[in-house]
């Protein structure tokens, strides 16, 4: 059973005909913008959903870029020629992601012009170019650029007392030649599109939009009077994004972070997007001023930065969107309200709750408990671990007014969360003015559990109430991402959460807990315990994990293992696989698939046994099987074993292994095939009916439109 996973012939990153394996990451992380463009491609979702998932999937390509472009980009400059996991160098690493790039950029640009533009047309719904408009719209147009654009636009030329401009990250901009007719001169200007200004322009009668930079271009020359203008390009850059932060040498973690931020304002660029219908001559002045190469160049047949859209996702046309879904009230808390003193906490008394958004309502649930907790006046104390939430978070609402009413409120604000740093610095701000003890997040790594204690006076003796779940505390992505929560008040997980929050927040060796499992230094090793006690029961064992990302690979090599010995294992993988599925010798009783619907599939669910008469062991938790996850985040995982929360949790999984709706299965090759439909099952929409006939519909309609601030998670895993 031990001993390096076997290689499989075939081809792929490795020489001599084998078959290394590990898919390499970046590329596993860019097949899920794939299916997502297939959403966008499958006329039986309604279309302006079709809009979101090009959206985000956009927005997913603009952070890898960001981030994993950037970071191979480095290892390139560096010289780095170790060959990783997918027996690839960065160098070869970086010329596949550009090449799957440059195809998923095309796929994207066409899904865009040639679909859903003329899909949207025929739903009265236009995204014109000026091109196209009569007088008495350009005229409108006229009227609000002198009213509206031109007051905020700063042109900036390029001289010798000039030098090229700042770029920002991600901003749109036009660069133009601009004569003078009276000295023969001539000279490069940029203008840089307003980000206040509504990207998408109304016109009157209508859901009738031109892009804003389409209108600037129209007017330049009212920009420069007396200058004869050429040809304008419009283009966008992308910058490194990753931060350098040294916490070693810092004495103050928040000024370190907050100097960063406004360094990371200055990396350098990775990416030019520019209209594909620009000459040669500005794109040659634009790569040579920032420091890129031809290859770093993308041209976009299309608005560049495809956010704007969201303001024609937003629009009001019912037919064209997913139909509204209310989150349930959980049956339990229901019954609270026969109690003479209805609350969370007499409920908890009787029973762990284990709560399954956005099938349950989270307002009714976790932020319940946080509302109760904040104003009863016999809890003494509330800790919590913070990584993202909402920009007007009532869970953070809840933990000031707790602070002010003279409430311990102790929150862990992981301020290093990557893209949210600045939020979450303003978080923590507001939590210490309130009187919270507010703590930074541990030296090296970042906290990512998701875990709530309260502790409470009853009677002589103070009693633990506990939230473990999977997701943020955040209630904008608890409506549309599919996450798990356990509330509970039983003494063995109260004394552990004591535990581990007294080790996050103090000076100590790792605790030892009863229930919990956290890493660093702990879930790896007990899920591939787990993994090895199924391998010992052979073809009797069963291994099914639901997670967001596997790439671990201690975990991978000892799933090869229990494969080789016969273990049947489903792996429910919503994005990064590295895991080479079906190989004869190494893995062929691994099945991996992903589910791509409505809402963000991002539980993390781990089934070990329950086969063959051998009882299951149920776990969820906060940490995907990816070594960011097992060696570098604080995270929390926890046993399930209430009767009630098993079967939900049974059910989940055989929904998820049932789908043949919304579900890719990945092939040994590293290709991923949409399952065909055969029996019609959807596991999402099948969770919907089992909670309307379980639970009691939340007084709160969730519309299927994501926050205009936060869509999927983009690349890099951006809300884990």
């Amino acid at each position: 059973m031990s001993g390096e996973p076997a290689k499989a012939s075939g081809t792929g990153g490795a020489s001599d005909g084998e078959v290394l394996s590990y898919f390499a990451r970046q590329l596993s992380d860019l097949d899920f913008n794939q299916r997502l463009l297939d959403l966008v491609d499958d006329a039986g979702v309604p279309l302006l959903e079709r809009v979101k998932f090009l959206i985000l999937t956009s927005e997913r390509i603009d952070e890898f870029f960001q981030v994993q472009v950037a970071g191979l980009k480095r290892q390139v400059v560096a010289r780095i020629k170790t060959r990783g996991p997918s027996g690839l160098t960065p160098g070869e690493l970086l010329g596949d992601v550009r090449a799957s790039m440059e195809r998923m950029v095309r796929r994207q640009e066409a899904l865009l012009v040639d679909g859903l533009i003329p899909a949207l047309a025929v739903e009265g719904i236009e995204l014109s170019d000026w091109d196209t408009l009569d007088a008495d719209d350009r005229e409108h147009l006229h009227d609000l650029f002198d009213r509206l654009i031109l007051p905020v636009v700063t042109p900036l030329t390029v001289d010798p007392s000039h030098p090229f401009p700042y770029i920002s990250n991600l901003s749109l901009n036009i660069g133009v030649e601009v004569s003078d007719p009276t000295e023969q001169s001539r000279r490069f200007a940029r203008v840089k599109v307003p980000p206040n200004v509504p990207r998408l322009l109304p016109l009157p009668g209508g859901a009738h939009f031109v892009p804003l930079e389409q209108v600037l271009v129209a007017f330049l020359h009212e920009l420069f009077p007396g200058m004869e203008v050429g040809p304008a390009c419009v283009f966008r850059v992308t910058r490194d994004a990753d931060l350098a932060l040294d916490e070693d040498a810092a004495d103050d973690l928040l000024l370190a972070l907050q100097e960063e931020l406004r360094r990371r304002r200055f990396l350098p660029v990775v990416r030019l997007e520019i209209d594909s219908r620009t000459s040669s001559e500005p794109v040659e002045r634009l790569t040579a001023d920032l420091g890129l190469d031809a290859e770093d160049v993308c041209f976009f047949r299309g608005p560049l930065g495809l956010d704007c859209m969201w303001a024609i996702h937003a629009l009001d046309r019912p037919e064209l969107h997913d139909e509204p879904w209310t989150p349930m009230v959980p049956a339990a808390f229901l019954s609270a309200e026969l109690d003479d003193n209805p609350s969370i906490f007499s409920v908890l008394d009787r029973q762990d709750v284990l709560v399954h958004h956005p099938y349950d309502s989270f307002t009714a649930s976790v932020e319940e408990l946080m509302d109760e907790a904040a104003v009863d006046p016999h809890v003494l104390a509330i800790k919590q671990c913070l990584y993202r939430t909402s920009g007007d978070s009532p869970v953070v609402a809840a933990l000031v007014r707790a602070a002010e009413r003279g409430k311990q409120v102790a929150v862990l604000v992981e301020v290093t969360a990557r893209f949210d740093e600045e939020a979450n610095i303003g978080w923590a701000r507001a939590l210490e003015e309130a009187g919270a003890h507010v703590i930074y997040g541990l030296m090296g790594l970042k906290t990512h559990a998701k875990t709530t204690l309260v502790v409470r006076q009853e009677g002589g003796h103070v009693r633990r109430y506990v939230h473990v779940g999977t997701g943020n505390y955040n209630p904008k992505t608890a409506r549309m991402y599919e996450d798990l929560g356990v509330l509970s008040s039983r003494p063995e997980l109260g004394a552990d959460v004591t535990r581990f929050f007294n080790y996050i927040t103090g000076f100590s060796q790792p605790p030892q807990y009863l229930e919990l499992v956290t890493s660093p230094g702990g879930i790896r090793e007990r899920v591939v315990e787990c993994i090895e006690e199924e391998a010992k029961a052979g073809p009797e064992g069963r291994i099914v994990i639901k997670v967001n990302g596997l790439d671990d690979q201690v975990v991978i090599d000892a799933l090869y293992r229990a494969s080789q010995a016969g273990v049947p294992i489903d792996l429910v993988i919503r994005g990064i696989c590295c895991l080479r599925p079906g190989v004869p010798g190494m893995s062929e009783t691994i099945r991996v698939r992903s589910i791509v619907g409505r809402f963000l599939e991002h539980s993390r669910i781990l089934r070990f046994g329950g086969e063959a008469g051998r009882s299951a062991l149920f776990y969820i938790g906060s940490a995907d099987l990816r070594r960011r996850n097992l060696d570098r985040r604080v995270e929390a995982m926890v046993p399930v074993a209430d009767p009630e929360a098993v079967a939900q949790l049974e059910e989940i999984l055989s929904l998820n292994l049932a789908d043949d709706t919304q579900s890719w299965s990945l092939a040994s090759d590293g290709t991923w095939h949409r399952i065909p439909t055969v029996a019609g099952v959807s596991a999402q929409q099948s969770l919907q009916a089992s909670a309307l006939d379980r639970n009691t519909p939340h007084d709160e309609v969730v519309l299927s439109r994501p926050p205009p601030d936060r869509g999927f998670p983009a690349a890099a895993d951006r809300v884990p």
